[in-house]
């Protein structure tokens, strides 16, 4: 089948230009730019009018937890990849802290055996490192797997790495890149003990980005650039959250980096002053923290210090939300709206769309070498979304395809609207509704 995608504004590589977008079965065949109009006809291919309308490549998200297996009730590859795709995310990559953990190349084929059944999206899976399977941790194959996922810092399904000597281990021999967690572990424990005594159970949510403190995420991922740069690891250093850890990393284009550094959607839209409205909804780890450390995290990411944006999908049940802060999980849902979220910021004047489009889509596809995905070129991938800048719409129940069926963004209003996601080619998404029988692919990478 081929589509033709006309009078669309394009963004990509940079640029905004009028323009169309021939798809011939899993690729793109052509792009037209200006006021050339293709004759359909000339093609045999079904139109799409764009006019008004944005153009721009499907969203990779480097970070999120679709919850199977074993977590169903908080979310599944089915209905978190249809999630995805509604919000203009066409590729993701997973994280292994399920029910059984990611820990064994057998259990990783055992997911993606799965996605290829249900995954409207294209996906990729991280083996997960424990402290003791680094015989299985050498056997990923890096054209086939993203990376190798590292918690230096306790979070859900608890697959902390703390033994320092295989630490070294997994960086001094991995060929592959290395995303980590980093919280320092003794430093969180060390403030839990002190606010526990002074609250026993009943901690206040505000107190979580000072147990979860700035000081335990700056000396860990100073840990995790110390060891890379000592044996030239492939690193990437996930969800950072405060200003003392952008000194840690240089600014540049991420084709030329060793080491890159991601920011999540929430640490640059919330702070610590939210807490009071949204109380354990906007509990992730590492913490959400102050308007300083937000502001530091905007500066990095202008800056090129820090190199992609993605969201720590991390769905959980309202009824698990809503206990006291111990027995709260920490995480949240959002792949759905991290597009729109990141829109709206540039709308606000705090980020342009062109740049939107660099963190969000070309940089993962740069850093993690991913084969023919991230931008709108000949001969790539069909993974195309169209946004109506001029629709708004407001986050509610009825809208959200989440499992968990929250979002900490219900009631937000937004001004651009994904209306049309393409998927290798195949319209997967389209007007509020997801296109059954579509699946994506397993996603490859030149190393």
């Amino acid at each position: 089948m081929k589509t033709l995608i006309k009078n669309a504004q394009i963004i990509n590589e940079g640029q905004i230009f009028k323009g169309a977008v021939l798809i011939d079965g899993e690729l793109i065949a052509r792009i037209f730019a200006g006021d050339v109009s293709p004759d359909e006809t000339t093609y045999g291919a079904i139109v799409i009018d764009a006019a008004g309308k944005y153009l721009i490549p499907g969203v990779i998200d480097d970070q999120v937890h679709f919850r199977e297996p074993g977590l169903l009730h908080k979310g599944e590859i089915a209905t978190e990849s249809r999630a995805a795709v509604a919000g203009g995310v066409t590729s993701y990559m997973e994280m292994p802290n399920t029910n059984p953990q990611s820990v064994t190349q057998e259990l990783l084929e055992e997911k993606y055996r799965r996605a290829a059944e249900v995954s409207a999206a294209n996906y990729s899976f991280y083996m997960g490192a424990t402290n003791d399977n680094l015989d299985e941790v050498l056997k990923t194959d890096g054209s086939k797997v993203c990376g190798i996922k590292i918690f230096m810092g306790s979070s859900t399904g608890n697959m902390l790495v703390d033994n320092e000597d295989v630490l070294s281990e997994i960086f001094r021999n991995t060929k592959l890149l290395v995303a980590t967690h980093c919280e320092d572990e003794p430093t969180i424990i060390r403030n839990t003990a002190t606010y526990r005594e002074k609250y026993g159970e009943f901690v206040p949510i505000s107190a979580h980005p000072k147990i979860r403190s700035a000081e335990s995420c700056f000396k860990s991922s100073s840990k995790a650039v110390e060891l890379a740069t000592k044996f030239g690891t492939r690193l990437h250093v996930l969800h950072l959250s405060t200003a003392d850890e952008m000194k840690l990393f240089s600014p540049g284009p991420v084709k030329e980096k060793q080491i890159t550094a991601e920011v999540c959607v929430h640490h640059l839209w919330f702070d610590e002053h939210d807490y009071i409205i949204y109380g354990n909804l906007i509990k992730w780890n590492p913490a959400i923290k102050s308007a300083d450390d937000k502001a530091a995290l905007w500066e990095a990411l202008l800056s090129d210090r820090i190199d992609v944006v993605a969201t720590d999908h991390a769905p959980h049940t309202i009824l698990e939300k809503d206990h006291s802060y111990f027995k709260a999980p920490s995480g949240g849902p959002l792949v759905q709206h991290s597009l729109t979220a990141m829109l709206e910021m540039s709308r606000k004047g705090k980020i342009s769309q062109e740049r939107v489009i660099e963190k969000m889509c070309h940089a993962p596809a740069d850093l993690f070498r991913i084969d023919r995905r991230g931008y709108i070129r000949e001969g790539y991938f069909a993974d195309l979304v169209l946004i109506d800048p001029a629709q708004s719409w407001v986050v509610s129940h009825e809208n959200i395809l989440y499992k968990c069926g929250w979002s900490p963004f219900d009631g937000t209003e937004f001004t651009n609207k994904v209306t049309h996601t393409f998927v290798n080619g195949d319209l997967v998404y389209s007007n509020g509704a997801v296109h059954s029988g579509k699946i994506g692919k397993r996603l490859e990478f030149n190393r």
